[in-house]
């Protein structure tokens, strides 16, 4: 009887060191994630007409949605949906306009994705993985820009292009700040009011393609929660 209960003790002691010295392994090792969810708000500004050269001219407000698609620590695909306004104003430029000043302010809707690759791979830096939790990144893509009344409702492909920083705040959680400019296919996201229109072609230049087109910039920061554990099988 002694040396049964002898020997489930040693068992058992046995049990506890082999946990022991699994869990640390476990835990060192990096779990990476499929998706990120979640939400950034920052500024944004217009370039056109009424603003050539200016950045952060008249920034307004913005906001939106972001979800991302990790393929590795290096590449992503992410996709927002944002929200921000554009300001300008003619007076005070050197130029002249032939139907005299005139300023606009315009709500912008976009739904588009973008490409990131990050310059380092990004992660926790645990285990025996070479990332880092402070990565630059740069981006493009495409998506749709919606500007609805008081003039004409816009529909225009834009082509977002841009720069970020990301960094692993905790092992799920992500924090970052992106500048990206979109270029759009429109001349008319300046143009607010039916019965104002100097914005609308005031030099009478056609514009062909991405030429003489408006274009707008938000600076975002972000916070995203990472979603869908990626498990890999051990080749031990």
């Amino acid at each position: 009887m002694l040396s049964y209960t002898r020997h489930h003790l040693i068992r058992h002691i046995a049990a506890v060191f082999i946990l022991l010295a699994v869990v640390p392994m476990a835990s060192a090792q990096e779990l990476e994630y499929k998706m990120e969810l979640g939400g950034m708000a920052g500024g944004c500004f217009y370039l056109g007409d009424a603003n050539y050269l200016t950045p952060f001219k008249h920034t307004a407000m913005a906001g939106g949605l972001l979800a991302r698609y990790n393929f590795n620590p290096r590449m992503a695909i992410k996709g927002d949906l944002a929200v921000g306004r554009i300001k300008g104003a003619t007076e005070g430029q050197s130029n002249k306009f032939p139907d005299g000043n005139t300023t606009f302010s315009r709500n912008l809707y976009e739904l588009s994705a973008q490409f990131e690759y990050n310059f380092f791979a990004y992660g926790t830096g645990a285990g025996y993985k070479d990332s880092r939790r402070l990565s630059p990144y740069i981006q493009a893509g495409i998506g749709m820009t919606y500007a609805p009344k008081p003039a004409n409702h816009v529909f225009a492909l834009n082509i977002p292009m841009g720069i970020g920083v990301k960094y692993k705040l905790a092992h799920r959680l992500n924090v970052g700040a992106e500048w990206t400019i979109r270029f759009t296919t429109s001349d008319r996201l300046d143009v607010t009011n039916a019965a104002e229109l100097q914005l609308d072609d005031p030099y009478g230049i056609e514009s062909k393609g991405i030429k003489n087109k408006d274009s707008y910039s938000m600076l975002m920061l972000y916070i995203s929660y990472d979603m869908f554990p990626k498990y890999r099988k051990c080749n031990n």
